[in-house]
């Protein structure tokens, strides 16, 4: 809507004066066009450049009700000028002119009280803004800002309140986001705590020369080991936060997950039935390829089998199962062990995060491998959950799932 200019102003006022003379002269004579427009034209003349230098001081005015009472004045003014005139050249007798002006009068009371009333009504939304905006500015941010009626103000008021939900959300997930921050520098310090300790023991027993060196060359080999365990952290952050920023460049091609899932559990049966406990294959023989990269997924199944495993006491068994699953391929890998608490669902997916009964890291495992399961299977567009277990079943299910591949075109 465009908006009005003084110059449209003017415009309007002497177009109209021009239709009122023309009015009359179809009425009466050319004499009273004549005075009409001559009465008229000056009276719109003033009240518009009056409207105009009123807008252009509107600061001195105050509040909204003081500027409704200017406009109520600017509105019945120029009907009372022009009445003053008409009478004063006789267009309208004395006692017309006396029940007019009573009319006028009495219609600019009831004018008044509307605009008094309204006004009230314009300025509680006011004040209800106001002290909202002034609540979000302190902190506030559980605030109902919405405002009866349809018109400009309620739909401020609607505005704003989404913008206050928008800004609490926000505010969510920065404060979110320094937790994961300071969770973070806390796990890592404390993972990095025990190796480096044991490493600068060990460094000040090979230097002072500690015992024989048959126990010397075991000291430094408890370096290299912890010395590997410190670059397996490193590399397994720094792969985490490559993926999370987005940054890979995986070739994503057909895979037999069938053939993946074997592989993997035949090259990780030794060293768990070294511990006592069997490593079992379940595939589905309706089982479709899937569109991955096979390297990220099998890193996925050692990181999962692995922590199966290692949560597994003798005696018990890791079920690596594949089928087809919703628009692709689901795989799970269940144990026999402690199981996951409920509550701890979700959270184990977090770095450094274990479930309450797998907390416990007294295996050098650093709570990176789940989290970084998840971000692989996510960027390759699955999910991964953890499979709610009936009571009487003990052990946990870690279950993911991948796109299926679309059928490789036949040659002609």
């Amino acid at each position: 809507m465009s908006r009005p200019t003084l110059a449209r102003g003017l415009l309007l006022a002497l177009g109209s004066a021009l239709l009122v003379g023309v009015a009359v002269l179809a009425a009466y004579t050319a004499n009273d066009a004549v005075l009409t427009i001559v009465i008229l034209a000056p009276v719109g003349i003033a009240t518009v450049a009056a409207t105009h230098a009123v807008l252009a001081r509107r600061e001195r005015l105050g509040g909204l009700r003081r500027q409704a009472l200017v406009t109520a004045a600017l509105a019945f003014g120029p009907l009372a000028v022009a009445l003053a005139l008409f009478v004063q050249l006789m267009f309208v007798s004395g006692h017309d002119a006396f029940f007019t002006a009573l009319a006028m009068a009495y219609s600019a009371l009831l004018g008044l009280w509307a605009g008094r009333v309204l006004s009230h009504r314009v300025m509680d939304d006011v004040d209800t803004l106001r002290t909202g905006l002034a609540a979000v500015g302190e902190g506030q941010r559980e605030l109902d800002l919405r405002l009866g009626g349809r018109d400009e103000l309620a739909q401020v008021g609607a505005e704003v309140g989404a913008m206050v939900q928008r800004l609490a959300a926000a505010e969510a997930r920065r404060e979110d986001s320094e937790s994961a921050r300071r969770s973070l520098i806390a796990a890592v310090s404390h993972d990095l705590r025990t190796p480096v300790t044991a490493l600068r023991l060990l460094a000040e027993a090979v230097d002072d020369e500690v015992g024989d060196p048959q126990t010397r060359r075991e000291y430094v080999r408890r370096l290299g080991v912890h010395v590997r365990a410190l670059g397996a952290l490193i590399d397994d952050l720094f792969e985490l936060t490559r993926i999370e920023a987005g940054e890979v460049a995986w070739t994503m091609c057909q895979v037999q997950v069938d053939e993946l899932v074997e592989e993997t559990v035949a090259a990780m049966r030794p060293a768990a039935e070294a511990g006592g406990v069997a490593v079992l294959a379940e595939i589905d023989p309706s089982l479709a390829p899937a569109r991955a990269n096979a390297e990220r997924i099998q890193r996925v199944l050692f990181n999962l089998i692995q922590n199966a495993i290692r949560h597994t006491p003798a005696d018990g068994s890791v079920t690596v199962r594949a089928a087809p699953g919703e628009g692709g391929v689901e795989i799970e890998v269940a144990d026999t062990g402690s199981g996951i608490p409920a509550a701890d669902h979700e959270r184990v997916f977090e770095v450094f995060q274990q479930g309450a009964d797998r907390a416990a890291r007294t295996d050098g495992s650093a709570g990176l491998g789940l989290a970084i399961s998840r971000a692989i299977v996510e960027a390759h567009g699955g999910q991964i959950w953890i499979v709610d277990v009936p009571g009487a079943d003990p052990g946990a299910r870690v279950r993911f799932s991948l796109p299926g591949a679309a059928p490789e075109p036949v040659a002609a």
